[in-house]
């Protein structure tokens, strides 16, 4: 061998190979694996305020929709494509009795019968295929949800026991603008980059604390505690539930006292963490639903039991003072958050060049759940948390609770 001879670099980007991402989990179209389980679950699509007398575009898995909400106060959620020669119904005309296109005048229920033809003599003759495509919708918890998916096993819309039972004084307060430490109320990226986020422990200390500054509030239980972030994960485990899954997280108090800290995953996107800057014991107070819109963008819904003492809907945290819509692109950069941190991941994460490790124990369960229930699906079983009676109301553990 030439002594002289110089070394070659190793580990270089060259030559990499093309990346992927495992598009079983990510895609959510119709007839994508994925997009076929999310279709047997009843998803929120808006805020309850948001669908009044004039149509507004949607897109829910990867469809092209209008809500819409008639004369009646009934909502109504269509194809956008009028059936008749394809005009936005965008542009349409909200009356008594539902949505009339703008082109020719065909009206249409909420439930998509077409109950007149403007310029037809005597309204038209009116037949099944003159029906406008439509999907079910219910209103709950001050969203509107909808199901998209087979009618003959379209399943109850589940409730949950931490929003159930108001006191006289509380009620019911839904936004969009509470992703954890900031974003835009539509995320670009794919929603399984925001769900997994959920059961990723590790990350609450560095990215929110030991990165970016304390990031929750000084009475976030890490607040002001010294931490060894080596041995941070030693009081971190996962644990498979009826519903999905949760993982617990035991930290010592300044007290001596232990605090149980339990986030919580229903699949498929539901995800139920205690506020973080709320010292209260016992179940979280509020509920968060994942909406995929399509493979790289989703939205997330929040819905909290508010009352006189938490008058506030929205948990925003605040960096130097500013909320995230507020902080210039160099304050992001500096003190990312949340959405910095997934959105950095790309539209769709390649997963093919990810190398997980033990921190990343709550990602890998989760995938394999719902890897879980695709196979339940192709077997031609009913999916997780699909119950097709009303029954009780699903049990919620995520919480804090002091040891």
């Amino acid at each position: 061998m030439d002594s002289g001879a110089k070394p070659i670099d190793v580990g270089t980007a060259y030559g990499r190979p093309k990346g992927r991402h495992i598009r079983e989990l990510t895609e959510v179209g119709p007839g994508t694996p994925m997009g076929e389980l999310l279709r047997r679950y009843w998803h929120p699509i808006a805020l309850g305020r948001e669908a009044g007398g004039v149509p507004k575009r949607i897109r829910v898995l990867g469809e092209d929709l209008i809500l819409f909400r008639d004369g009646q106060g009934r909502p109504g959620l269509v194809v956008e494509r009028c059936t008749h020669r394809g005009a936005s119904l965008y542009f349409g005309r909200v009356e008594e009795a539902g949505i009339r296109c703008c082109y020719h005048g065909w009206l249409y229920a909420v439930d998509g019968q077409c109950l007149d033809k403007a310029v037809e003599p005597g309204g038209g003759q009116r037949g099944p295929g003159d029906r406008q495509p439509w999907y079910p919708v219910r209103e709950l918890y001050g969203l509107i949800f909808a199901y998209m998916g087979p009618p003959e096993k379209k399943p109850a819309l589940p409730r949950y026991e931490n929003l159930e039972g108001l006191r006289p004084d509380e009620r019911h307060e839904p936004d969009d603008t509470s992703f954890e430490v900031g974003g835009p109320a539509v995320l670009d990226f794919n929603w399984l980059q925001h769900y997994e986020n959920f059961q990723d422990a590790g990350h609450v200390l560095w990215l929110h604390f030991l990165h970016s500054g304390n990031q929750f509030g000084d009475t976030h239980r890490l607040a002001g505690a010294k931490i060894d972030s080596h041995a941070f994960m030693n009081g971190r485990s996962w644990h498979a539930t009826e519903t999905g899954m949760k993982y617990v997280a035991v930290d010592k108090l300044a007290n001596g006292r232990e605090m149980r800290f339990i986030v919580q995953n229903v699949l498929p996107t539901v995800g139920i963490v205690p506020e973080p800057g709320n010292v209260e014991e016992g179940l979280a107070d509020q509920i968060h639903w994942l909406l995929p819109i399509d493979d790289t963008h989703c939205r997330v819904f929040a819905v909290r039991r508010v009352d006189a003492r938490n008058p506030t809907p929205v948990f925003q945290f605040k960096v130097n003072g500013k909320v995230w819509h507020e902080r210039t692109d160099e304050e992001r950069r500096a003190h990312p958050g949340d959405y910095e941190a997934q959105r950095g991941q790309g539209s769709i994460t390649l997963h093919s060049h990810e190398h997980l490790s033990m921190t990343d124990r709550g990602v890998g369960m989760l995938r394999r759940l719902l890897k879980q229930q695709l196979k339940a699906l192709r077997a031609g079983k009913d999916p997780i948390n699909v119950r097709f009676d009303e029954g009780a109301p699903i049990k919620v553990e995520a919480g804090r609770y002091t040891v």
